[in-house]
């Protein structure tokens, strides 16, 4: 297939303090969050001044693949656009149609499977088109990519210099915790086409991680970022609540790794760098905060492997991964039933 550009599409974030409420009014519409759960994630981001990182994080990423394409002559435009934030992917797809674009791959900054994190992207995708019209360009997204060793590799350097960070003396008491975004029960329970697509993924990600990074050291999968009516049952244990758990039961140390993100945005610098830290502190627990892929020049040709895959003769041959679990290139119509979930 022939393709005539790439588009980046992300979350979206808020850049003056101005923005903020009517940002997380655009996340959370239709969603049932309280008006107190709006006020208080609010004040996260004015925390840091109105401004999340994601943006900015696009951007160098953005350059990065350009970079990348550039000098390995791959003759994509590349353009930029979000879920709930300026640049409005309704908005990008309508400057791709005026630019002569017809057919076009996205690569979304989320690595999983799961309504948020796969199918709603593609529910942005096709609303897009619908907004701009019948001359949009089609869009193709590309895999999910939790077990390429793009990502996987960036992760587990990641926790090998954050382990460098604590006391080599307590190595046998410190324990490596890897961290998702929490979701609904319900949502991960119809996460793709056989349920639990989200949390195998992630479970994989964290064995492959802990299997390269440190293999000597036990290791969870926990969970963040919780939101929504406290009614409703998430994936648990927070991560909070299992720093308190580990403390109790004699762990000295932890390395936290946040494999479901790719960029330090703000649930990982705010429900990492600052909730679990502080409560680490109050726990007594040595804390270090690995680092995510970024602009990591692996995680970078990534992207345009994963491209390759699609427009190379063979590309079901330059695959490149280290898991087990099955992949697909688009969404089956049963995967992640948007009619089924919370």
């Amino acid at each position: 297939m022939v393709y005539d550009a790439l588009v980046l599409v992300s979350f979206g974030g808020p850049e003056r303090p101005e923005d903020v409420l009517p940002f997380l009014q655009n996340v959370t519409r239709g969603r049932g969050v309280p008006p107190q759960r709006l006020a208080e994630v609010a004040e996260h981001y004015l925390h840091f001044g109105g401004v999340s990182p994601i943006n900015q994080q696009c951007r160098d990423l953005l350059a990065a693949i350009r970079a990348d394409f550039a000098e390995h002559r791959v003759d994509l435009p590349v353009y930029w656009g979000n879920r709930n934030w300026d640049p409005m992917l309704a908005d990008t797809v309508a400057r791709m149609r005026d630019d002569g674009v017809t057919r076009a791959l996205a690569f979304v900054t989320s690595a999983y499977g799961g309504y948020s994190s796969c199918r709603q992207y593609q529910e942005d995708i096709a609303a897009a088109r619908a907004a701009v019209g019948p001359d949009a360009p089609v869009i193709e997204k590309l895999r999910q990519f939790w077990d390429h060793p793009g990502f996987v590799e960036p992760h587990a350097d990641a926790v090998r210099a954050a382990l460098g960070q604590l006391d080599p003396a307590r190595r046998a008491t410190t324990r490596l915790v890897f961290t998702a975004h929490s979701i609904p029960t319900s949502a991960a329970a119809n996460a793709g086409p056989h349920g639990g697509r989200y949390e195998a993924q992630l479970a994989e990600t964290a064995r492959l991680v802990h299997a390269s990074a440190a293999p000597d050291l036990p290791y969870d999968l926990v969970w963040q970022s919780r939101s929504g009516p406290p009614h409703v049952p998430w994936l648990e244990p927070d991560v909070n609540d299992h720093l308190a758990a580990l403390a109790e039961a004699g762990t000295t140390g932890v390395v936290v790794s946040p494999i479901g993100f790719v960029s330090d945005h703000l649930e990982v610098v705010w429900d990492l760098d600052t909730e679990a830290l502080e409560t680490a502190k109050r726990l007594g627990l040595e804390f270090a905060r690995a680092g995510t892929p970024g602009t990591d020049p692996r995680f970078v040709a990534m992207v345009r492997e994963l491209v390759a895959e699609r427009t190379e003769p063979g590309g079901e041959r330059l695959r490149r991964r280290l898991g087990e679990l099955p992949l697909w290139d688009t969404c089956p119509t049963v995967c992640c039933v948007p009619a089924r979930r919370p």
